[in-house]
């Protein structure tokens, strides 16, 4: 049985590893964290709709009922050309004929970026968030600021949706306090019109409820750097802020940025429609290129991780990365059984979402041919909360996983 080693125990990578082990490889699992946090639904955390433990599930639960093998321990060193991974305590790991690398994606660096919290960060991040709003609540009045930017390099490494969903929340559970008169909320974003990869009709729907809501925006200024009480710009101007959110946008994983993968300009490593690591094409080359792409087409890279290709208005989204693990787990298989065929992940790039507000939700789609944005009132928001319960329950085979979902 060939024997597959998946780095990383997020979308990607345990999307892999189901799909490789329906497959009958024999699947080793190597994540840092002990649990599979489900980010999507970590927004209702800073405003106590949800506790810690509610976006969990377990590493080991998802373990027992899929079958692969699993290490904790932090990944130091990829080295592909050896066909070695290090690990902090383990050491060496060589014991595997094909790599799927899923090790999600590192994040820009800001001047002062110490001084904000990420919704998308580390899931700690969610916790502070809550007990620095709680305090703010306690105080009685503040200013709180919200944002997301950008990477010059690769536009698909934005990802904003969060930040809207974040403080659409906030906004909700200040009103049913009763205080919501008494906050500042402030989106701020340094490109014009941060959502515009949803699509025009989405962009005046999310400026209609800016201003229904009260929510001012900082638009159109890049940010110079991040203080301890608010945000500034290039101009010099500043946004005073008792509470900063911020989502950077996504850089190359610092891991896969020391080793010997063919990467982009933004630190990504360079695969082909089917995931398999791409040297060829790739933005840099080494000296022995022949002798590599020979060596190593036993490499695949999916999620956040891999660059991708595709529309300027693409994102990374949770939904491409399982399409990407569901077919690299599908060319592998097919590489084993000496067939022809191969699934890729550009046909099935579109932006997709329930972007939640606490009261309601917005379902937003977008692909080659339409972009909408349908308003949900009430329903939305229990609907994003069924998909919760779907995402942990399906992944630990309770219940029959929905095909695409």
């Amino acid at each position: 049985m060939k024997k597959v080693l998946v780095l990383g125990g997020g979308f990607a990578g345990i999307e892999a590893a189901i799909y490789l082990r329906k497959a009958s490889f024999d699947v080793t699992v190597v994540s840092d964290r002990d649990y599979f946090y489900i980010y999507p639904t970590s927004i209702w955390i800073p405003t106590n709709e949800a506790e810690f433990s509610d976006v969990c599930v377990e590493l080991e639960a998802l373990r027992q009922a899929h079958g692969f093998h699993l290490i904790i321990d932090r990944i130091t060193a990829i080295r592909a050309k050896n066909n070695e991974v290090d690990l902090e305590r383990m050491g060496t790991y060589r014991d595997y004929d094909y790599l799927v690398i899923a090790l999600g994606a590192g994040k820009m660096k800001h001047p002062g970026i110490e001084h904000t919290l990420s919704i998308c960060g580390v899931p700690e991040h969610s916790l502070e968030i809550r007990d620095r709003l709680n305090a703010l609540i306690a105080k009685g009045s503040g200013s709180i600021a919200m944002g997301f930017g950008g990477n010059p390099n690769d536009s698909s490494a934005v990802r904003g949706g969060p930040g809207f969903e974040l403080i659409f929340n906030v906004h909700n559970h200040l009103k049913k306090l009763g205080i919501r008169d008494r906050f500042e909320l402030t989106f701020f974003a340094p490109m014009k019109e941060p959502g515009a990869r949803m699509g025009p009709r989405a962009l005046k729907m999310m400026d209609l409820f800016f201003r229904r809501l009260n929510i001012k925006a900082h638009f159109g200024k890049k940010i110079s750097a991040f203080e301890a009480d608010g945000i500034r710009f290039e101009d010099d101007s500043k946004l005073l802020s008792d509470l900063t959110m911020f989502i950077p946008a996504g850089d190359g994983h610092p891991i896969v940025k020391t080793s010997d993968l063919p990467l982009n300009k933004a630190g990504f490593i360079h695969i082909n429609d089917h995931c398999e690591v791409d040297y060829e094409h790739a933005d840099h080359f080494f000296e022995d290129i022949d002798g590599i792409i020979k060596q190593h087409s036993n490499v695949f890279a999916v999620g956040d991780v891999a660059s991708m290709d595709g529309p300027d208005w693409r994102a990374k989204q949770g939904h491409v990365a399982e399409v990407m693990a569901r077919a690299t787990a599908f060319n592998i298989e097919a590489r084993e059984s000496n067939k022809i065929e191969r699934e890729g992940y550009q046909e099935h790039i579109n932006i997709l979402c329930v972007m939640d507000s606490g009261d309601g939700a917005a379902f937003v789609y977008r692909d080659e041919h339409r972009a909408f944005m349908l308003p949900m009132p009430i329903v939305g928001h229990w609907l994003k909360k069924g998909w919760g319960w779907y995402c942990r329950n399906s992944k630990l085979g309770r219940i029959p996983r929905i095909p695409g979902m």
